[in-house]
């Protein structure tokens, strides 16, 4: 079982320790320090930190201690969260701002001429290559 972040880390930590009651009237018992254990492995790895910490100290805590600290930890990353900016920008309604929006050219094809986009060679829209600088085809064919 992991945090999934839905809900805060009491409520994570509560349904954790109903498991263990749970098992417990099944007839497998969990020790507190198992419990404590099996609940900083299901952390998020943002909480890295604070497991390094834990791993550390000579004390280890019950798990009204560890809700505590990890409620205390969850505060902290909020708050250090809300310190980040975000830029965003708007420009004007066509998207591109201070240019002139680009008409498109309609062709209209006689009896004579193909009348679909993949029968018409490229020449006759007058594009040149970005790379030879000549007419009647792109830079990829080139």
């Amino acid at each position: 079982m992991k945090y999934d972040g839905v809900h805060g880390m009491q409520n994570h930590i509560l349904e954790m320790t109903n498991l263990a009651a749970k098992l417990k009237t099944l007839g497998m018992t969990v020790s507190e320090s198992f419990l404590v254990q099996f609940i900083l492995n299901s952390l998020p790895a943002q909480y890295g930190p604070f497991q390094i910490h834990y791993n550390t100290i000579k004390d280890k805590w019950n798990v009204n201690e560890l809700t505590n600290m990890v409620v205390q930890e969850e505060a902290r990353l909020k708050q250090q969260g809300m310190q980040t900016v975000h830029l965003t920008t708007q420009g004007s309604g066509s998207g591109h701002k201070g240019r002139k929006p680009v008409k498109s050219k309609k062709r209209v094809f006689s009896k004579n001429e193909p009348a679909h986009a993949s029968q018409v060679q490229k020449k006759d829209f007058g594009m040149k290559c970005h790379f030879c600088k000549k007419e009647g085809h792109f830079k990829k064919d080139c």
